[in-house]
């Protein structure tokens, strides 16, 4: 099912007023919550072990994809991106092309992972629930304690000035 929403409010937690489609996540009954925050520490730590799996010291994992070769954005800069978001079980809940907003006004795990690329770089993103939504999830989108998987190109660095 699609539902309209704004971009970025439920999923990278700042206010763009442009219009996208999100598919619904299921709402989980409360026994099974338990079981998801499970399942995703498993993929975590699994993932983890992956030769091509770089981690940093706060959790969040990433897979080079495709190497950059300019600037790197800071926290205050502006950045557009192409991306695409998934949960671990292979379900898209959001995708974007050519979408510009403040990388301190994102979840914490895209403000940490965008900083490490380079503009024109491509990567996986295993952003953990403590890096997104935690245990309050994002209404019927993301679940709680879900890990977004996140493919990300970055297009653009525009400078804080």
């Amino acid at each position: 099912m699609k539902r309209h929403f704004i971009r970025f409010i439920l999923i990278l937690g700042i206010m763009v007023p442009l219009s996208m489609n999100l598919v619904q996540c299921s709402p989980q009954p409360a026994a099974d919550v338990e079981l998801n925050k499970q399942k995703n520490l498993d993929f975590l730590v699994e993932n983890s072990k992956r030769a091509d799996i770089q981690v940093t010291a706060s959790g969040l994992q990433y897979q080079i994809l495709a190497e950059g070769n300019g600037n790197r954005p800071g926290a205050t800069d502006f950045v557009t991106v192409n991306y695409a978001g998934s949960l671990i079980s292979g379900q898209v809940f959001d995708k974007g092309d050519g979408i510009r907003f403040p990388l301190n006004g994102v979840i914490p795990g895209w403000t940490e992972g965008l900083q490490l690329m380079q503009q024109g770089a491509k990567f996986r993103f295993y952003i953990p629930s403590a890096l997104a939504y935690g245990n309050r999830g994002a209404g019927h989108v993301i679940p709680p304690d879900a890990t977004l998987i996140f493919d990300v190109e970055l297009v653009k660095i525009d400078r804080a000035v």
